[in-house]
């Protein structure tokens, strides 16, 4: 890391990639157990699995950046709603099995373009963690993609359900390309690019989906936002985190 970067602004950066990929992976994770056959219990625990896999590198460096002692597990578990920095899409609600694959394809959309360019990072360690996760973001994208063009293209109740889910999902979508002084922060050292620049390359891949999904995107949509700056959660992620800090919670500091 380089000594000019501003290191607040890079922990927050650290910060919103590490809890997108931690809460949507406890999100997934929820599904263990519950999916419709086992195939795809197999398949979304694996998903999860990988998800917090990245959000332990990517936090790993945010509490080194900070450098106040704190861990990936502190941060991930002795943060309280107003301090995570995940974008609201995320922390909603599973839904039925169409929404929450919907929702995983419409992240995915996103992250396998962000981690395209976060590997010509001037950061030598994002860089590093951009390569490693887009390997197993490559697999993501490519089945939640098929997933959606399969339920899409299905029967008549699938297509509707898909449709509801992604017109659900559809306005918490452009939260993911807002910039604030945190990115320009980011663009100007050279480590990440800047959201806005990814919509297009987005809303190109999203669109060749849904085509062939045959979903109707929809025309005007309200943002849904304040994940990424912490200003607004949904009340969703308050009792996400009850769930998954309660251990750490009532015992605190202790060890498998």
């Amino acid at each position: 890391m380089a000594d000019t970067i501003d290191r607040t602004a890079l922990q927050q950066f650290l910060l919103r990639m590490g809890d997108n990929t931690l809460i949507l992976g406890h999100r997934v994770s929820e599904w263990c157990g519950h999916a419709p056959v086992l195939e795809e219990d197999i398949a979304l625990a694996n998903t999860a699995l990988d998800l917090i896999g990245q959000t332990q590198l990517w936090l790993d460096y945010a509490a080194e950046v900070e450098g106040a002692g704190r861990s990936a597990d502190d941060l991930a578990f002795l943060r309280d709603v107003w301090d995570f920095r995940n974008v609201l899409l995320v922390e909603l609600p599973n839904g039925d099995f169409g929404q929450t694959l919907m929702r995983q394809f419409l992240y995915d959309a996103w992250a396998s373009i962000m981690l395209g360019r976060l590997q010509k990072s001037a950061d030598e360690r994002v860089r590093e963690i951009a390569e490693k996760a887009a390997k197993e973001n490559a697999y993501h994208v490519e089945r939640s993609a098929d997933t959606v063009v399969g339920l899409g293209d299905g029967t008549e109740e699938s297509h509707t359900r898909m449709q509801a889910a992604l017109d659900y999902l559809y306005p918490y979508v452009g939260e993911l390309f807002e910039s604030d002084a945190t990115d320009a922060a980011m663009v100007e050292a050279g480590v990440a690019p800047d959201p806005a620049g990814l919509r297009e390359d987005y809303d190109a891949l999203v669109g060749r989906v849904m085509a062939d999904a045959t979903l109707r995107l929809p025309e005007k949509a309200y943002v849904h936002r304040g994940g990424r700056s912490g200003t607004m959660h949904t009340e969703h992620l308050g009792h996400l985190l009850c769930t998954m800090q309660w251990l750490q919670r009532a015992y605190p500091g202790c060890r498998w």
